[in-house]
């Protein structure tokens, strides 16, 4: 999938080009009117009196409208919590992809957007990723302040600023978000904020200004996959899943039903060489023996 890449740190760029790539645009132009996201998604989702075909339109509707509305700022968000450009994209990609397998459940959660934030956060910052080859690492030219301040910080305290000084949520619902108690996010919360003040000349916590908040909103749209695209990705992954449990519910059917068709000859013999169906006969050293 082609992207463009972030020339710097405060804008991620929108492809306006005729020739843009097919499956491609600004986000900005697609993006409908805002809109509550009760009223965006309440046609998706089981339940729906509509005709089987109509209610599927209507889902891929309210998806569409979560996408696009909500897909460049995770983008954003997740390259301020790893300063990496490729996995900025692809944590947005997979926490869509999620949504998309899990849409009847996200269509009625009472807040889609921090169910997809959540999932694109912990993607961003799961411990595994240091174990891939070629494993993602900050840009070189990650040169943002604000980005590389919060790089200094361990994940969690990075991602409590994000939540309460990047998007103004309070320490109870980033804990809730975070699963975690109030009192850890408020000590994470404390540390991160001391570090970000002392680096930052307007980094002070509740600042009107506060450079992380600003770091997140000033760029909010960026060139990524249409949401048909994102929504056929998903639904070939599941094919794929299905085929891989079913190849492998196979495989271990098969396999029992060898051992269980295999003939007692073909069972191994005992420590002393012989068969365990093996007579003793009176020549037998072992014959007689009490």
């Amino acid at each position: 999938m082609h992207r463009d890449p972030i020339d710097s740190p405060g804008d991620i760029p929108v492809r306006t080009s005729p020739g843009a790539a097919p499956g491609h645009r600004g986000v900005d132009a697609l993006a409908p009117p805002p809109q509550p996201p009760g009223a965006r998604l309440a046609a998706g989702g089981a339940g729906s009196d509509r005709a089987p075909g109509r209610a599927a339109d209507s889902a891929e509707a309210a998806f569409d409208a979560l996408y696009l509305s909500t897909a460049p700022g995770l983008t954003q968000q997740a390259y301020v919590l790893t300063g990496c450009r490729r996995l900025a994209f692809e944590s947005a990609e997979q926490a869509f992809h999620r949504a998309w397998e899990q849409w009847p459940e996200v269509a009625h959660d009472p807040d889609p957007e921090a169910w997809v934030r959540a999932r694109a956060h912990e993607y961003a910052l799961a411990p595994w990723h240091r174990l891939r080859p070629g494993r993602p690492r900050p840009d070189p030219s990650a040169a943002d302040p604000v980005v590389r301040v919060l790089l200094e910080l361990p994940p969690w305290q990075r991602r409590a600023a994000l939540l309460c000084d990047g998007l103004d949520l309070s320490v109870s619902e980033a804990a809730a978000e975070t699963h975690a108690t109030t009192a850890a996010t408020a000590g994470r919360l404390r540390h991160a904020r001391a570090v970000i003040s002392g680096r930052l000349p307007d980094g002070a916590a509740g600042a009107p200004d506060h450079p992380l908040r600003r770091r997140v909103k000033d760029a909010s749209a960026a060139t990524l996959a249409q949401p048909w695209c994102v929504r056929a990705a998903s639904e070939r992954r599941a094919r794929a899943l299905t085929l891989v449990v079913f190849a492998a519910t196979a495989a271990l059917a098969a396999l029992a039903g060898a051992f269980a068709l295999a003939p007692p000859t073909d069972r191994p013999d005992d420590d002393n060489g012989r068969s365990p169906h093996a007579r003793s006969q009176p020549g037998d050293p072992a014959h007689g023996t009490r």
